[in-house]
């Protein structure tokens, strides 16, 4: 019997979870996914929270019901891998073999790491929205906001869901001007990036969207420390940014127990081989979704397109045959800007967001780089496709590797 542990039952690995039980022999294999808690929580939920659109029955299901019959699910903290004798252990002293693991454990926030963000402060002018307990934190500062300066802040990329800090920023906007207290608030953007995103071509549409809106935009910013009695964020090369509402992205990291194993850089994060997820240390190690140090967004999309491929990967790599996939870093993401609209990114590791059309030309009927109110419909419907299509590891029609097909150069009209 072989086995094949999967730590994480997130996105990647429940998708890969039932895509892998679907694949290998019920008779010869023994599928093990783990993870601390039973709870599956349906992130790109939380950004929605603060604005009362969703609740949490809404945006969590049982990690196990949600994984096929006949793969086993436990639940305990991890202490450390041992990829010599292929072992995970866990905390409570416990241990369990493999034969092939699959880490995907994702990336979390860590307030812990920025000098003054945790205290006094924390959920009273300083708030998160990465975890259902600040985004509802959150949604009281809001209703009871009555005019300042509200900053959405950046500590440094990585981060999950890149594009969520605007999307916050844009849907604030709207909430505001909902109120009638528009011209009683301040709104900066303040970013480690030279601007609102990372790719010029999106970052240039991107902040030209916060420009209309009147949202000034902090570029370069690496925060230092939060002096959070005065209210300033203070950044490494002494500029301070003052605020009464700190909506903040904490540095993200990988789970501890990939230090504690010795398998992850400064951050967490595994290093794999960006095209087939394998780890450069050890080959029956395989690491998926936002654990692995890959050069692309950590974005739920990246789970789904690089579960495709190494579905068929690992199938190929456990008969002793040479892996054929490929994956090109596809990614895409729905970006909400307010006001009933939204705009979608299509990129991959080579080929930045580029305008037109998604999927077909012309027709879209969705639009990249584009406001339109299918986009925004488009991000709320996938709440039902995650739950009743990704995560039981079926295939949308859409295509894996990036396709340049609807997409033009921004000098040509779109």
């Amino acid at each position: 019997m072989k086995r094949l542990v999967i730590l994480g039952a997130g996105t990647a690995g429940t998708m890969v979870a039932n895509k892998l039980r679907r694949r290998l022999p019920l008779r010869e294999w023994q599928i093990t996914v783990v993870d601390r808690d039973d709870i599956h929580l349906y992130q790109p939920g939380l950004l929605f929270v603060p604005f009362g659109v969703y609740r949490l029955a809404q945006l969590t299901r049982s990690r196990r019901r949600l994984l096929r019959s006949g793969i086993q699910f436990l639940t305990g903290e991890i202490e450390r891998i041992d990829p010599v004798a292929k072992t995970v252990r866990f905390s409570d002293g416990t241990a369990v073999g493999y034969d092939y693991l699959v880490v995907a454990t994702g990336t979390s926030p860590r307030p812990d790491q920025t000098p003054g963000m945790l205290g006094a402060e924390w959920r009273k002018s300083i708030f998160d929205f990465y975890s259902y307990e600040g985004s509802v934190a959150l949604a009281d500062a809001l209703r009871d906001f009555t005019g300042g300066r509200l900053v959405v802040h950046i500590v440094d990329q990585p981060i999950k869901c890149p594009v969520a800090p605007l999307e916050f920023t844009f849907l604030a906007e709207a909430y505001f001007r909902s109120r009638g207290m528009r011209d009683q608030v301040e709104i900066v953007y303040a970013t480690p990036l030279s601007g609102a995103f990372t790719k010029p071509i999106a970052s240039a549409r991107l902040g030209d969207m916060l420009d209309d809106r009147k949202i000034v935009v902090e570029p370069d910013f690496l925060v230092e420390h939060i002096d959070p009695e005065r209210k300033v964020l203070i950044s490494y090369d002494e500029r301070e940014i003052e605020f009464d509402l700190l909506v903040t992205v904490p540095l993200n990291m990988g789970a501890d127990f990939i230090a504690r194993s010795g398998l992850g850089d400064e951050l967490n994060y595994v290093p794999v081989d960006k095209h087939t997820f394998q780890s450069t240390a050890y080959p029956d190690v395989f690491v998926l979704g936002d654990a692995a140090d890959l050069p692309i967004s950590k974005a739920g999309s990246v789970a789904h397109f690089a579960a495709e491929t190494f579905t068929g990967n690992f199938c190929q790599y456990v008969e002793g045959h040479p892996m054929t996939g490929n994956f090109d870093g596809h990614a895409n993401c729905f970006v909400e800007s307010g006001d009933g609209k939204g705009l979608l990114i299509d990129f991959n590791y080579d080929t930045e967001p580029l305008p037109g059309s998604f999927p077909l030309p012309v027709v879209g009927p969705l639009g990249l780089l584009r406001e339109n109110a299918r986009n925004h419909w488009g991000k709320l419907a996938f709440r039902w496709i995650y739950w009743h299509v990704l995560l039981p590891g079926r295939r949308l029609p859409v295509p894996t590797h990036l396709s340049m097909t609807g997409k033009k150069q921004p000098d040509k009209e779109i």
